[in-house]
């Protein structure tokens, strides 16, 4: 698995052996990274001006992705043991650069945010029913608010899994994988 575009295109992203994490697939990653740039194209947005969280964050790959396209800062919250190390391993290559970057070990128990960040990325464990509890606790703690976009993995068969507050721009099926692309209104 390597980062598909910007200034770390082509490193390496270390993924850990087994089935608790489901790392995004490169080319799924390049696709919802085109979909992103496009929206922002519309928003009048740009990379750097955008913060990043990677909730569920698994190897760290699509906040590492983001920030190697120029976002300016990533919170990301991981609570395998094994992806952890993983993930460490892998922010190694954009902290080098001080890309300032807040690691957490859980999503539901993360503090108050001081701002709110831009883009959240969610693709927890299949099946849990955790994306609309984390979106809830991310938008409780002021880590996400009116405007924020949500790139979220779930299982193609998962349905209603978004809280009131979050509405949906996209929606992409990749093998066994869903991906919905969603904006917090209120």
């Amino acid at each position: 698995m390597r980062v598909v575009s910007g200034r770390y295109k082509g490193r390496e992203v270390a993924a850990p052996l087994g089935k608790i994490t489901r790392p995004t697939a490169d080319r799924v990653r390049e696709s919802v990274f085109n979909i992103l740039n496009s929206i922002f194209l519309k928003d009048n947005k740009v990379w750097s001006d955008l913060s990043i969280f990677d909730a569920f964050a698994g190897t760290g790959a699509l906040g590492i992705e983001a920030i190697s396209r120029g976002a300016i800062r990533l919170y990301v919250a991981e609570t395998d043991k094994d992806a952890q190390a993983c993930l460490r391993k892998n922010l190694q290559m954009i902290q080098k650069d001080n890309i300032p970057v807040q690691v957490f070990s859980d999503v539901f128990q993360i503090p108050m945010a001081s701002n709110p960040v831009d883009l959240v990325f969610m693709d927890p464990p299949y099946g849990k029913g955790f994306v609309e509890k984390g979106l809830e606790v991310l938008a409780g703690r002021g880590w996400i608010s009116k405007g924020s976009l949500c790139v979220i993995e779930v299982e193609r068969s998962e349905e209603n899994l978004l809280p009131p507050q979050a509405s949906i721009i996209d929606i992409r099926n990749y093998g066994k994988a869903k991906i919905l692309i969603a904006r917090i209104t209120d």
